[in-house]
Formats: structure tokens, sequence, C-alpha cells
């Protein structure tokens, strides 16, 4: 990931004009009434996995007494706990909630290497005006619960030097003494009565100098006290530890020591200037190894050095590895480790190695000299000491190929800081940008073995969340995420295969689908155009987020970002940038016009009925569009909030029905408004003191309207709420120990009713299921894709395989017709057995059968009716779907896949496949391949008017290939996503062309896609 992609995350993490809207002016408005809210439902609550965080790891701390007590830190996150048994990570700062969400920026954290079970941390996100005071917490049984010590000045988890550390120690000898170094030029602080009461250490001398940047109000801030180590050697069991080193965030005067437990101090003489120290590690031989860099991090710095201070003789030796004066140095040095059992062994990270990757060096002799973990061997080549293992989280490619020397994946980013295990030698951990990566063989390194590198983040999930969507069909979640841009989540409970990576940008603003067409989706972000002139902040997808492919055009000016809505049919996309205004695009995002009468930084929703309704809302007023998003009109709609949050969803299934939620405590009004006149009035709930975000799901049991999810305070309490009945009643269905901080996004799904998604600022995606529901079990079937040949002798059932789950079969459905048990199918066991009777019976192309199970989803199974009395037999197959199945649009776009069916390899560029359709009104067409693993250039597209029409077809477009799409090999296949319009964009009707599949979301062998190689039929059926 570049510099860019990573610099946006402490923008995005504050993003201060969204998240923090309501001002956190009442502390006590939390401590309010603990009544619980209407009635309570009892939920399970778990996360949305992505296997490998997804965000910024500043802190590692290993408990020195007991083995495998091991916490990280995070920056918006919160902390987590080692569990050693299922090798994961347990969240700890769940409970922290609405009003007091700067709990979850963890600025330092200490474990107590006398009595493991107690653990601190300084927590509060920001030093600047849009957070409050920190807080020291602390707990008794490893942070399973915590008490707090409010601060009286804030503490900053989000800030720059977040990654320096640690600031809060624990005396080795006396552990009722704490000792914190703050931010803000507040100098170091001591508590006796283990972290319940502190005082400032009025003798410390420098409280910092160093800012990071003084024209930003992000940067301005003095980054302070950096990290504070303890020489066990000078104390006793009981007794105070007497010598103790402050390491400050100043380039002239920063590693200052006291001699007795505090009380006075000096700054040490003959210490490195012109640098910040990272890291003060001491080993238990007497060495004080430092980490300096010109940059506090996490993602700045150019230069740096590490030193060593002998504290016996005051002798001060720079023991870089690459020092400062080398050419070769272009980074600073950030994570820094001793191996506690081998005192002269240590390691160091390069804090930002950008290019080509991060380096990782290990010495055995002090720092006298060192090895790396990967050398250069002949230029682009590198010789590698490691091996790397994403497979618990594979997205971490971020859809980035490698181009030697650069990895994909990298070794990682930001690395501030790198621990080895001081039981264990062999294990070693280390923070990244975007992960937590770890060894469990370290010293191979040391007898020229392999280091093996794997993810070890399981259970951190660390995302921020700027939107989420829950379609009636596909994938049951797409997240649009901040620095990781997002996921179509196929599985709850595994890790995504990839990002959201086509096109490229680190985050995705706004996301939504049409909902009568869910498989076509669109999303914006902010794209990279310093690094490509042709890139765009707005991709598609017609697959439902399993491939993106940028937009044609966007907006001429905009630099992206904003939000985005989507028709009912997926004909009309409306954007609203975060710049140049209100643009709609009719030509699937090939041209955009920007539409009147609604002012520029709208929120924006389209009905979820009537494709050509959209709905807006900006400054207290609200306009509806009649006309697929060209104009827009204010309605009359009186009482909604001028400021502050804003939710805006339209119901599916219901034509102007329209919710609002938003606003803030100051001015006012705050709370949750409903429509069912297109937005021409609202009605404020009463029930409804506060409300930031909306979201349906499927409807409960006996009712007909959706569920309704809130993020709102009802009776007093803060939560999520859930309401049968339309608004009417609510329950909460979190409670105090699910609270999740500031969320930011919430959704129900429409297939599983009681299910939740949630989506937060710093702790990922969560969802929430009823009690005594647990996960649905969902019955399967195999095969759910098959072949039918309606030729006499060719003709043979079909047998299906259930796997009932507990379930039992209700009913299998051709659209709405019920097959008959016994005459068109019958049942022994688990197995169905389709007859090849009635399959004879159904005409060519798909049938698709449904298979109803008494609880869960209903699959499908595709069956591809066939005639092979015409039908080319040869090495190829050809798979399809219309990525549209709209009767009336102005672009066609199929999705082939196209297979190697034979023994031996396919020159491409003698392939052919042909799409058959009517063009209804000649004119000159366009033909666009969006994506495919040749290269988008390598895909041929011609047009061809046909001699003699047939009743479904008087064109066909010839799909081909160049040269350079080279061969497709046995039993491999490849996608081809494309696109082909008139000139003047008028509609097609694709009702009844000869080649248009009329139902399906996904690739299933279509015999009127026909494929040729050489000019002969290999697959298929001709109109």
């Amino acid at each position: 990931m570049g510099v860019a992609a990573v610099f946006v995350r402490h923008l995005n993490r504050s993003v201060a004009a969204r998240l923090w809207t309501v001002v956190v002016s009442a502390i006590l408005l939390g401590m309010a009434s603990k009544a619980q809210a209407a009635p309570g439902a009892a939920y399970t609550w778990r996360s949305v996995v992505t296997g490998g965080g997804g965000g910024f790891i500043p802190g590692i701390v290993f408990n020195t007494k007991e083995k495998d007590l091991i916490y990280a830190r995070t920056d918006i996150g919160g902390a987590y706990r080692w569990d050693a048994a299922t090798s994961s990570w347990i969240p700890l700062s769940d409970s922290t909630g609405w009003v007091d969400w700067n709990k979850n920026g963890v600025d330092a954290l200490a474990t107590d290497p006398v009595e493991p079970n107690r653990v601190y941390m300084a927590t509060g996100t920001y030093t600047n005006d849009w957070d409050t005071n920190g807080q020291i917490m602390r707990s008794t049984n490893k942070g399973d619960t915590w008490q707090v010590t409010p601060l009286p000045f804030k503490v900053g988890g989000n800030m720059p030097g977040r990654s320096m550390g640690e600031r809060l120690v624990i005396d080795p000898n006396k552990n009722n003494i704490l000792f914190f170094g703050a931010r803000s030029g507040n100098g170091l602080w001591k508590s006796t009565d283990y972290g319940a009461t502190w005082s400032k250490v009025t003798s410390f001398p420098n409280p910092g100098t160093y800012v990071q940047d003084p024209t930003n109000s992000y940067g301005n801030d003095i980054v302070g006290l950096a990290w504070i180590t303890f020489d066990p050697r000078t104390g006793a069991a009981g007794s105070a530890t007497q010598t103790l080193y402050v390491g400050v965030a100043d380039k002239e005067n920063n590693v200052f020591r006291s001699t007795d437990g505090g009380a006075t101090w000096e700054a040490v003489p003959g210490q490195p200037v012109g640098y910040l120290p990272h890291h003060g590690e001491l080993s238990s031989n007497g060495s004080l190894y430092i980490s300096y860099s010109d940059g506090v991090g996490p993602y700045d710095g150019a230069k740096g050095d590490v030193w060593r201070l002998d504290t016996a003789t005051g002798l001060w030796t720079n023991i870089s590895p690459i020092p400062s004066s080398s050419s070769d140095n272009y980074f600073g040095y950030g994570g820094l480790a001793v191996d506690a059992r081998n005192p002269n062994t240590i390691m160091v990270a390069t804090l930002n190695s950008w290019w080509p990757d991060a380096i990782i060096f290990r010495s055995r002799d002090g720092g006298a000299s060192w090895t790396r973990i990967w050398d250069w061997d002949g230029y682009p080549s590198r010789k590698l000491r490691y091996t790397h293992d994403i497979s618990g989280a594979p997205w971490l490619t971020m859809g980035i190929e490698p181009i030697p020397p650069t990895p994909s994946p990298k070794l990682g980013w930001m690395m501030g800081d790198l621990e080895i295990d001081p039981f264990n030698s062999d294990r070693m951990m280390y923070g990244t940008g975007a992960t937590l990566y770890g060894t469990n063989n370290l010293t191979a390194w040391d007898v020229g073995g392999l280091v093996k590198i794997s993810v070890m983040a399981r259970g951190i999930e660390e995302t921020a969340v700027m939107e989420l969507i829950s379609p009636p069909s596909g994938a049951p979640l797409i997240s649009a995420l901040g620095d990781i841009s997002g996921f179509r989540h196929d599985d709850l409970t595994t890790p995504p295969s990839k990002t959201m990576s086509v096109p490229q940008w680190s985050t995705t603003y706004g996301i939504d689908y049409a909902e009568l067409n869910p498989g076509f989706m669109v999303r914006v972000g902010m794209a990279d155009y310093a690094s490509d002139a042709n890139a765009r902040s707005v991709g598609l997808s017609h697959d439902g987020g399993a491939n993106w492919y940028k937009a044609s055009s966007e907006p001429t000016g905009t630099k992206g970002g904003g939000t985005v809505a989507v028709s009912a049919d997926g004909n009309s996309i409306v954007w609203s940038t975060s710049d140049v205004g209100v643009y709609y695009s009719k030509s699937g995002g090939n041209g955009w016009t920007a539409s009147a009468g609604i002012p520029a930084g709208a929120k924006l929703a389209s009905d979820r009925v009537n494709p050509s309704r959209f709905y807006a809302y900006s400054a207290g007023r609200f306009y509806v569009s009649t006309n697929g998003g060209a104009t827009f009109t204010q309605t009359a709609a009186a009482g909604l909030p001028s400021s502050g949050a804003a939710s805006l969803k339209a119901v599916p299934g219901r034509e102007g029905d329209v919710w609002f939620a938003g606003g803030n405590e100051n001015p006012g009004p705050y709370g949750l408004w409903h429509s069912t006149d297109s937005g021409a009035t609202f009605t404020k709930l009463a029930n409804v003191q506060e409300a930031d975000g909306i979201g349906f799901g499927k409807a409960a049991p006996g009712q007909s309207y959706m569920a309704l999810y809130v993020i709102a305070r009802i009776d007093g309490v803060r939560g999520f709420f859930r309401s049968d009945d339309a608004g009417a009643s609510w329950i909460r269905i979190n409670d105090d120990q699910h609270q999740y901080a500031r969320v930011t996004t919430i959704t129900g799904d429409p297939r599983v009713y009681g299910r939740v998604y949630v989506g937060t600022n710093g702790r990922g995606i969560v969802y929430g299921e009823p009690v005594g529901s647990g996960p649905v079990n969902q019955s399967t079937i195999n095969p759910t894709s098959a072949s039918f040949d309606k030729k006499t002798d060719k003709q043979a059932d079909i047998p299906v395989v259930m796997t009932l789950n507990g379930n039992t079969l209700s009913s299998i459905k051709n659209g709405t017709a019920i097959l008959v048990a016994g005459t068109d199918y019958t049942l022994s066991g688990s197995t169905v057995t389709l007859s090849k009777r009635y399959l004879a019976n159904q005409p060519v192309g798909t049938t698709n059968l449904t298979f109803n199970f008494s609880a869960g989803t209903a699959p499908v199974l595709a069956i591809t009716v066939i005639d092979t009395t015409s039908t080319g037999s040869g090495s190829l197959k050809v798979q399809m779907f219309n990525g549209s199945t709209a009767a009336s649009l102005n672009t066609i776009n199929p999705r082939f896949k196209l297979v190697n069916t034979g023994t031996s390899p396919v020159a491409l560029s003698q392939v052919k496949i042909r799409y058959y359709y009517t063009i209804d009104g000649e004119r000159a067409q366009s033909f666009f391949c969006d994506w495919s693993q040749v290269g988008g250039s390598n895909v041929t597209g011609t047009f061809v008017k046909m001699p003699t029409p047939a009743p479904d077809a008087d064109h066909y477009l010839e799909i081909g290939f160049t040269s350079g799409a080279g061969s497709l090999a046995a039993g491999q296949g490849i996608d081809l996503q494309v696109r082909f319009a008139k000139s003047d964009w008028s509609n097609y009707t694709q009702v009844g062309d000869y080649s248009f599949a009329p139902t399906g979301t996904t690739y299933s062998d279509w015999m009127r896609a026909p494929g040729y190689i050489s000019g002969g039929l290999q697959w298929g059926i001709e109109p």
C-alpha cells in the first residue's frame, strides 16, 4: 500500500465532519438511567471475520512473568488479549459506549510483571478539539472488566507517534508504582496506588518539543514523552526500582535518567542528537538500545539510526544496520526488540521503507554486525530469509500484483513495534498498517533456514466502516471500509479472498445496489490521480460485488468521495461528490450530467420500487427527483434537523416509504422521522430520543413490514434497537458489554429475520442474532448446476444429493410451478432424482429449480437444457449470465466464462464467442471489455448484422482475442466482463433476445452463446 493510501487512515479515523457531529458535551449522559430501554432481547454478537485485522497495530506487549499472556493495542479499536488455546485474540474494549468512545484509542498498555492479572491502559483518541480528556483504565482480571481514573488532559491513541513506546510502565520490583508519559506538554506522571490516583512529576525537565506539522489541526500538538524503561537491577522485590530512563520527542535533548526512583532527573550525557527516540529497550546485561527516526511516525520518517548505551560506562555507540549517513538509509527505525533469553540478540525494523519493502534486521552480537531478512541478489532479484503466508487473510495482497523487486503482499509498513516472546526465542510478533504478523521459528534465521512469517491477527477486527449493504440475493453483506476499500462477504465466518481493489483506492465512502437488480452495484472512493491520470473514483459491478471495473468517465474535476445511490432497476446512478456537486448518469457511468435543484453535498437515497425516484437531504431540507436524478424539487417537509448525523433510507417493496435518522443535541432536533408520501411530509417518532442510523431487515414472522434497526437513544439508554411494528415499539438488542463505541452504520439482513449488521469506527463489522436462533442451519444441494440433453438417446435422470442439516424438503419449484413428487421427481432418503420425462419438456436454455426447505435459504439448481442435434460439441464450453436482466436498458452486459474442456491448450486468437440479440433501432455501436484475466486490451468485439434475421436476433456481437491473450490451458477458464451500447445510448429491449439469460446471477452453461475455434462451431446452438 502506498503512502497516500496509508496517510488517509488518520483522516478517515477522525472522519470529523461525519462521525463526531454529535458533540460530546455531557459526559454524564452515558451515566444516566441504567434502566433497560423498553424490553430487551438477548442477542449473540459476533465479528464478521476478516482474519487480518485491517488496521494499524501500534503496540504489542508480552507479560514477563506469565507465558502466553500477550496484549495488542490499536489506535481506534481498543485492546486485545491473546488466547493461546485458539491462537487468536480476545477483544477487551467492546463495552466502550457511545459517549465514552475515546476509550477505544489506546496510546499505551502495561501488563504487570509481578501480578499478571493486573493490566493498565492509557486511553483517549485525540488531543485536538474533537475529543475530551483521557483516562487510565485498570483491570485486575486481565482486561475482562475495567475501572477508570480520569486524567486532567487528553490522550492520543490515534495521534502522531502512537507506535512509540511504551509510555505507561509498571515498576518491576514494586508494582503499585506506575509512570505515564503524557502528550501535549503535560510531562511525566506517577501513581503509587496501582493507578487509582496520579500526580505530576514536577521535577521532570522536558515535556517534549516536537510537533509533527504546525500547520495542520491534526498534527500540531506536542508529541511529548515516548517511552519509559526501568532498570530492574536497581531495586529488589518490594522495593522501588531506582534507575529508569525516559525517551522524549525532542531532537536535541531526548533521553533522561533518574537514579532515585524518579525524584530527580538528568539528561544522559553524550546522547545522540538530530533524531527522535522511538523505543528504548534495556537488556539484562545493561545495554540500553534505542531506535531513532527523524519523524514520530507512523507514516513518516526518512532517516534514522540505532544506538546502544552501555549503562555501566556511559559509552554511546552507533550500531545502525544502515547508518543515517549512508545514501542507502532512506527510512527511520521503529520497532525494536531484545531477546530476554539472549541479551545480545536484538532486532529492529524500518518504520517505513516504502520501496521495495520493509526491512527487519537481526544481530546476535549486540549490534556489532547485522543480517537482513532480505538482501539484494542482482537487481531486481532479492534473496529472502523468510516465507510469507497470508492464508489467514488472503486479501492482504490488496489486489496488487508483485512486480519485482516489489512483492505482494509486503512484509509490512508502519512497523512501529516488534517484540520477541520473553519465554520463547522462536516467537516474534510485529505490527503493521494493516495487520499483525509473526513467526514461531525465528531462530531458523541464525542457521540459514527460512523464517515462516504468517498472519497472527485472528480475532482482531480493526476496520473503520463507512457503509454496509445487505442485498436480497447474492452475498449476505458488502462493506465499504476505510483504508482497505471493502469486501464482498460471502461467508461471515471466513476471511474474504480479496478486497474491492478495481478500481483501486484506499477508502470506499459510499456504496449502493439496485433493489430490483441487486447484482448491479456502484461504489465511490477517492482515486490516486497523481499515480494514474486515467484513474476513476467510481466503480461498478454486475455480479454482486464479486468483480468490479472502473466507470468510463466521471464528473469533470472531482476528486471523488461523497455518497451514491442507484435506481431500483440500475439504469440511473446519482452521485453526490465531495467537491463538485451532485451528478447523475443514465449510461452506466459512461457520461455524467449535473443534477438540477439539489445542493452540493446532499445525502442521497433511491426509492427501492420506483426506478425514477430519488431522495435527498441537505441542511434540514428534503428533495425528491421523479426523473432518475436529473432534477430535484424541494418538498414541503419541515422539522428535520439542520445539521448533525444524517441517515436516509427508503424501504424495499414500498414506494415512497422513507426513513430519516439524524440531528444532534445542539441545536437540535435529534431523532427518527418517517414519511410515507415520498418525503412530502415527515412524522417524528416520539418514542426515539436520538437516532444516528437506520436500517431494514426481514420482517418478523406474521408481519408484512420489514424489521427496523436503529442506532439510537431510547428511554435514556444508548444502544441498538429493533422494531417489528414499523416503529410503534422498540426493543434493545445489544447490552452494556456489546456497545462498540461510536458505530457508523446499521442494516438488517433481508433474508434472515433478526440478523443485524453494525459497522463501527475501528472495531470492524459485528453482527447480532437473537439468542436461541443461532446461525440458521442451511440446507445445501449438490450439484447446483447440471446439463440435460433433449436428444432422445442422451436423456438421463438427474440425481441431486441434499445435505439437510436438520431441515426437511418442503417443495421444489420451477418459477411458481410446484413439481409433483413421484411424477416429476422421486425422493429416496436425502437424494432427489429429477425425472428425464419432466426435463425433456423444458425449453432449451436454463431451467432454475428452487429447493425450498423448512428453514434457511432456498438453494437453486440451474439446469442447462440443450439439444445436441444441432449443437457444436468440441473442446470449448461457454458459461454466461447477464449483468443486468432489466427488460429495457441502454447497455447490454453479458458476463462470460470460457472453459477449455479439451486435453490440449487452445490459442485464444483462434477463438470466437457470439452473443445474438435484436438491435431495436439500428445505430453505430461501441464495445467495452471491463475486465478479463488476459487483459481487457486483448479482448476484441465486432458487431455483425445478420443477413437473414432470426425471430429473436438480427445482430450478433462476436468477441475475439489478440495474440497477446496467449493460450487457454486444458481444463482452465477465463472470465470476460463486457458491455456494448449504441452511440446515442438509446435502449435495447433485451427480453426475448436469443442469447439473453433472463435468470441467474452466476455462471452456468449457456448454449445460446456459441463458441468457435478457427471458425468451426465448438459449443452451443446458433439461432
